[in-house]
């Protein structure tokens, strides 16, 4: 199961602390919960852990210094990019003397210019001496750093390198990893939001081995799945026959396989959350009368007589309450003008258009291009985009209307 920190960019500073042997185990940690990994140090860190270890893990180049002594053709080791590149920048052991030159602009190494270059989140784990870390002057270090928009990992108490027991150790990793998961899940806009989404196609059985079904991959519903369990969200993921995998901390998926089995899914899980997603392709009709042997061929024509099946959106839209409910309309003409009448007719808060007539629209794809139609009949179109970026659209206008 992946972590919040899934994909993330994250750049470990290490300082010449005696906590600097546990990066080895926050390296092997932040890997683990599947976030790319570079690694800074001070020239001193290189005394208590080697760069080998750290780049071994991190499978990056450890960067200590702004060019390689013994290399002279060597390239300068770019602080600005790697300040750049990161999504968090961690600095672990912080140690009281870095600590200071940071709260007072020092740039003598690497570190600290690439500090001073990061754009990102930067989180600090204090590791010093009993006394050093309850000296004046480095709590009112703690205070500057924090009213900067850093934000501190409180150090825990134990016994110290010095012999002594208080606090001042540095946090265990798993804590470390564990306060800055908590940290980013606490700021997301759908923290303590419950979504649920419908995707892929349905299966309507019309014997054994045949069914009627469409070519919907689920593709689109997973990467909206994903984007809302990355913005904070706990998803219900309700998902037609796909070989598609999913597979995310907050996301629970729910498998199905025809439109009744769909339907009985949803009316379970509709009551309980704050938006609903339909991008399922269900089938409008199935057959009406299941054989249960398979259908043997013959020379004659062969008819099945269909029936309608339930339509889900417009049972969510006739007993919804508070929710936000969006619509997809995937359509090949008057596409506008049909878009908007699904809206009004279910009940909808915001209907995504697409349209088989556009080139990377559609099923299997890994791009889609839509149009967003909110209940006021406003329109926003975008241009031709990877599914994850127009999911990430779809959040973005679902948040914007929700909080007008």
């Amino acid at each position: 199961m992946s972590s919040i920190l899934g994909g993330k960019k994250i750049l470990i500073g290490v300082t010449a602390g005696i906590a600097a042997y546990k990066t080895a185990s926050l390296v092997r940690l932040f890997i683990k919960s599947g976030a790319q990994v570079k690694v800074v140090m001070t020239p001193a860190a290189k005394d208590f852990v080697t760069p080998l270890t750290l780049s071994t893990l991190s499978k990056n180049p450890v960067h200590s210094s702004f060019y390689d002594d013994e290399d002279e053709n060597a390239e300068w080791n770019n602080h600005v990019e790697l300040g750049l590149w990161a999504d968090i920048m961690l600095i672990a052991p912080a140690t009281a003397n870095t600590l200071s030159k940071m709260s007072n602009g020092g740039s003598n190494n690497l570190l600290l210019a690439t500090y001073l270059s990061a754009k990102c989140p930067v989180y600090f784990a204090p590791a010093m001496d009993l006394d050093m870390y309850n000296h004046p002057s480095t709590h009112e270090t703690f205070k500057k750093l924090q009213s900067f928009g850093n934000i501190m990992i409180p150090a825990e108490s134990g016994e110290l390198a010095s012999g002594l027991v208080g606090q001042g150790r540095m946090a265990e990793p798993s804590t470390i990893v564990r306060f800055i998961e908590d940290d980013i899940l606490g700021k997301l806009p759908l923290k303590g939001q419950k979504v649920l989404i419908t995707a892929g196609p349905t299966y309507e059985a019309i014997d054994p081995v045949r069914f009627i079904g469409n070519h919907s991959s689920g593709r689109m519903g997973i990467e909206l799945a994903t984007t809302a369990a990355n913005l904070g969200a706990e998803v219900s993921l309700i998902l037609g026959p796909s070989s598609l995998k999913v597979s995310h901390d907050f996301i629970n998926v729910i498998p199905v396989v025809s439109a009744a089995s769909m339907y009985e899914a949803v009316t379970k899980e509709f009551d309980n959350c704050n938006i609903a997603i339909a991008s399922a392709a269900v089938a409008d009709y199935r057959p009406k009368n299941v054989s249960d042997q398979k259908i043997k061929k013959s020379d004659s024509s062969f008819s099945i007589e269909l029936e309608r099946t339930t339509d889900i959106l417009k049972w969510m839209g006739s007993v919804k309450k508070e929710q936000f409910l969006v619509g997809f309309a995937l359509e090949t003409e008057n596409e506008e003008q049909n878009a908007k009448g699904k809206l009004e007719k279910k009940n909808l808060d915001l209907i995504v258009l697409n349209s088989l007539n556009d080139k990377g629209a559609g099923f299997k794809g890994q791009t889609n291009k839509v149009t967003l139609i909110n209940h006021k009949l406003e329109i926003k179109a975008f241009e031709l985009k990877t599914k994850a970026e127009v999911a990430q659209d779809i959040f973005n206008e679902i948040n914007e209307q929700r909080n007008a």
